[in-house]
């Protein structure tokens, strides 16, 4: 069992920058395979991004692909999701959440973007950009 912290999210203006950390703790972080996760209010939480357990595969959603980018560091437990050029249909709560099984050059995109398919969650962290 592993549970999830994210932090990072904040107040900036429209073509901001933010980077939103998740730390790990109670479990081995890097059998997990982690997904990033957003929820504007009165919508669905949807997609945003995917890291392989060793880093070096990620997958984005094409509303964010050339301004997010994430990254790990399994020696600090810590998935980071950094975000640039804001806009403000970008806000949000972010959420990371762990996969035991999910595998990048293995599982099919309808697969990675699955909520259903992540065991553990964080409790979200605020990202609100102003026009």
């Amino acid at each position: 069992q592993v549970t999830l912290v994210e932090s990072g999210g904040g107040l900036v203006q429209t073509g901001g920058s933010l980077r939103l950390s998740c730390v790990a703790s109670g479990g081995t972080f890097s059998l997990s395979y982690i997904g990033w996760f957003r929820q504007a209010p009165g919508q669905e939480r949807e997609f945003v991004g995917g890291i392989s357990k060793n880093g070096a595969g990620t997958t984005y959603a094409d509303s964010v692909k050339g301004r997010f980018a994430m990254s790990r560091d399994n020696a600090k437990n810590t998935a980071y999701l950094q975000v640039d050029s804001l806009k403000p249909e970008d806000t949000a709560v972010y959420y990371c959440a762990a996969s035991h099984f999910l595998r990048h050059y293995f599982d099919d995109y309808k697969d990675i973007i699955r909520r259903a398919n992540y065991a553990n969650w964080g409790q979200g962290t605020q990202v609100t950009v102003s026009s």
